[in-house]
This record gives C-alpha cells, structure tokens and sequence, in this order.
C-alpha cells in the first residue's frame, strides 16, 4: 500500500474533477465535487481495495488524502482488516 496508488483510488470516485488535481494534500472536503455520496464512494473503496472498514469519523477527522491514507495504514497494521 503507497500513497500515490492510494490517491489514484482516490481520484477514481470523483467524475467531474480533474483526477491530476488531486494528490495527497489535497484538501478533499473542499474539492466542489464532495458530497456523502463521494463519502461513501471512498469508503466502499477503501474496503474493496485495502479490505479495510473505515468510519465516517476516519473520514471526518482527516483534512487530507495522506491524512485519510494515514489512517487507513493505521488500521491495516494494527490488524483492523476486515
């Protein structure tokens, strides 16, 4: 798991943005495109892709993309996988 996979994954679940624009300091909750739906969309991505179950607190306590990777590098080492 590395940032720049992480981020493509990311970028992934937005349509309308420029999936360029977005690397780890992107600031995701401000991007014009977020919404709970993109909320959901990452969650359910991070599942599929990293078997990690991530909650909305996860998401909401993150600023960043990295932050958001942070934490979900946290829960895969300390065996929270799903």
């Amino acid at each position: 798991m590395d940032l720049n996979g992480f981020v493509a994954n990311f970028a992934e679940q937005f349509d309308e943005t420029d999936k360029s624009a977005i690397t780890g300091s992107t600031e995701f909750k401000g991007l014009e495109e977020w919404s709970s739906m993109t909320a959901l969309s990452v969650i359910a991505m991070i599942d599929s892709e990293y078997d990690i179950q991530i909650k909305g607190a996860d998401i909401r306590d993150s600023a960043t993309v990295a932050e958001l990777f942070g934490r979900v590098q946290a829960l895969a080492s300390s065996g929270n996988a799903c």
